[in-house]
């Protein structure tokens, strides 16, 4: 889809659906692009400048899909309430205050994400959005939903994390597709983590006894490597995990590095082996064992067309005895996690690695702490998570069914 704001204004992209100008120096809403208001489908316009969109954007009639993210918005633009096609839109990382009710296109949005801006309320026309299957606020300011979200009955997921609520809204475990909730870094739960990690001191792992090798994986929160650490005597080979400043998509990174932390050790959790000390940057990290490379993640993560579903391989097939294998592994890894006060929050088929032997679920970007005085409340979101866990089981059953033979 990448393309270049030269070729757009040469004509030579006449006709596309896909149109990327991320990164292009963009102040202004390229004219150009009119000349693809009749087929346009999807414009990534991430990290540029841009501050306005322009207010017959809805001339763009087939345009589903729209990415402003990394730019300088503080106003969610109102002419998006008039594209009625308009199912996904991303602006991540701006400076959005505020969003007009009449900047919601409710007919048909699927996924909407304004993580990581400066808003203190969203608009109450999101609840007149039927179909919401992932909503992205993590890193605001918020204090509250609207009570009419109450009516976003297809809503999947949803990250409220790193905000201000001082409660979850008592409507939320009745929406009745919620799966995926990610709410740590908010006050009342900021109580509740501190509270684990005064019963949880890691061993410290000084910087300088680690030799830094290839990058074994990179994800929203940080960057995972392969290091030798010499201690004691002797060389342990193990994996690094250098978490970035600032917000992911999930919420705060010392949410996670907390979150392993509190996980402690379980055969079916990558699990931790120390807390780095003493990196010269003042980086957070943390050292854990490191995996069989046998392993294999189960599946890829949604797309922009499956939105709240992750994307296996079209010839994938598993056994019945495979399919028990990776749902008892996880569901015991699950079970482990709320034991020890924590719900996952991300229980996907994108964060399971496994081989014939061994299962590992994995990626606590979006756990969060039970508030466990609250038994009513820790018992509904623990149903989150053993909802998602249907979910997979469901997914991998359809993949054993693939693989019979009197199919």
């Amino acid at each position: 889809m990448t393309s270049t704001l030269s070729q757009l204004q040469a004509g030579e992209l006449a006709g596309s659906t896909s149109i990327s100008l991320a990164s292009s120096g963009l102040e202004q809403f390229p004219e150009a692009l009119y000349a693809l208001s009749d087929t346009l489908e999807t414009l990534d316009l991430n990290n540029n400048a841009l501050s306005t969109l322009p207010d017959d954007l809805h001339r763009f009639k087939k345009l589903r899909i729209l990415f402003c993210s990394f730019n300088a918005f503080t106003e969610l633009p109102a002419v998006l309430g008039q594209c009625p096609n308009l199912s996904m839109i991303g602006f991540k990382a701006n400076q959005i205050k505020y969003i007009p009710e009449e900047a919601i296109p409710t007919e048909n949005l699927r996924w909407f994400i304004v993580t990581d801006n400066a808003l203190t309320k969203v608009p109450e026309a999101l609840g007149q959005c039927k179909k919401l299957q992932k909503l992205m606020l993590a890193g605001n300011q918020l204090t509250d939903l609207p009570d009419s979200m109450a009516n976003c009955v297809a809503l999947e997921l949803l990250r409220i994390s790193a905000n201000q609520f001082a409660d979850l809204p008592s409507w939320l475990f009745n929406l009745p597709k919620l799966t995926w909730l990610a709410y740590a870094g908010n006050p009342f739960s900021n109580a509740i983590e501190t509270a684990h990690m005064q019963q949880h001191q890691a061993q410290t792992i000084d910087w300088s006894t680690l030799k830094i090798g290839q990058v074994l994986g990179q994800g929203a929160s940080g960057v995972t490597y392969q290091a030798e650490w010499q201690h004691d005597g002797k060389t342990d080979i193990v994996a690094v995990k250098l978490f970035k400043a600032g917000l992911t998509s999930d919420g705060l990174p010392s949410c996670e590095m907390h979150a392993n932390l509190v996980a402690g050790e379980h055969q079916n959790i990558v699990g931790v082996t120390g807390v780095i000390s003493n990196h010269p940057e003042g980086v957070q990290g943390l050292v854990m064992p490191l995996l069989s490379p046998s392993l294999t993640i189960l599946a890829d993560p949604p797309n922009f067309e499956t939105c709240s579903r992750d994307v296996y391989p079209v010839d994938a097939t598993l056994t019945v005895e495979q399919v028990k294998h990776i749902s008892d592994g996880v569901a015991s890894a699950m079970l482990h996690l709320h034991a020890q006060g924590l719900v996952h929050g991300d229980l996907y088929a994108h964060n399971i690695l496994w081989n014939d032997n061994q299962v590992v679920l994995s990626d606590l970007g979006g756990a969060s702490f039970l508030p466990i005085q609250n038994k009513a409340m820790t018992a509904a979101l623990e149903k989150l998570d053993i909802r998602a866990y249907h979910v997979l089981v469901e997914e991998l059953t359809k993949l054993a069914e693939k693989h019979d033979p009197l199919k």
